[in-house]
């Protein structure tokens, strides 16, 4: 028979060693499953799968937390609007604005009945509207709106706001070109006008040359009327 050689024994040292390099082994398998599933790198493969989707949205899908709803990306469909009939687009071009009166729309003009009065004779006083514009305006005519004043040089003799009673709006439609005027007359009485002499007697007016101003919705009149009394 032949004879073997005895084997020879490891050191302890050298068992400790090999132990500690299986437990490093398993160790480093452990962590590799753990980094694995923390970092989910098949999400960061789903993303750019999406990505490359027209219209997908990665971060929507990617970012949610487990167990959460997503809020959606894209607003919810509108519903659809009706289509106006014919008959409410011929109301809505009919139905036109019709605005105030202003100064460059409309010329008011002072008007008397006669460029002379005698001594028994009253001065009957009236305004003229006239539309200057292609389209209507609306205007206070009422007597809160409308002034009458007579002067003779700077000399204020008269006004139809000092001692006027219940005055009243009435707003009307001066339609495009239109012409107007006082249907009634103010008559003045050739006396001096004042809110102190209301209830009592009034200086008469002297003879001579006087002027009529009128203004009405705002607007004044262009020019005076002229006349005189004797």
């Amino acid at each position: 028979m032949t004879s073997s050689t005895p084997r020879r024994r490891h050191s302890p040292a050298v068992y400790r060693r090999r132990r500690l390099a299986v437990v490093l082994v398993a160790l480093l398998l452990v962590g590799g499953v753990v980094a694995v599933v923390i970092w989910q790198p098949w999400r960061a493969w789903a993303d750019a799968a999406l990505a490359e989707r027209p219209g997908a949205s990665p971060s929507a899908s990617a970012s949610a937390p487990a167990g959460s709803t997503p809020i959606p990306t894209s607003p919810a469909p509108e519903e659809p609007s009706p289509t106006p009939t014919a008959d409410a687009v011929d109301e809505d071009e009919d139905a036109v604005e019709v605005l105030p009166c202003t100064t460059g729309d409309v010329t008011v003009t002072a008007k008397v009945d006669k460029g002379s009065y005698g001594t028994d004779q009253f001065p009957h006083l009236s305004i003229q509207l006239v539309n200057d514009t292609e389209f209507p305006c609306l205007i206070n005519v009422g007597t809160t709106a409308q002034t009458f004043e007579i002067t003779s040089g700077s000399d204020v003799w008269w006004r139809s706001t000092d001692c006027q009673s219940e005055p009243s709006d009435q707003v009307v439609q001066l339609g495009a070109g239109q012409t107007v005027s006082s249907s009634t007359p103010l008559v003045w009485d050739r006396t001096r006008s004042s809110v102190d002499t209301c209830e009592g007697s009034r200086q008469n007016a002297l003879p001579g040359w006087y002027n009529l101003t009128v203004s009405i919705g705002g607007i004044e009149s262009v020019e005076p009327a002229q006349f005189t009394i004797r």
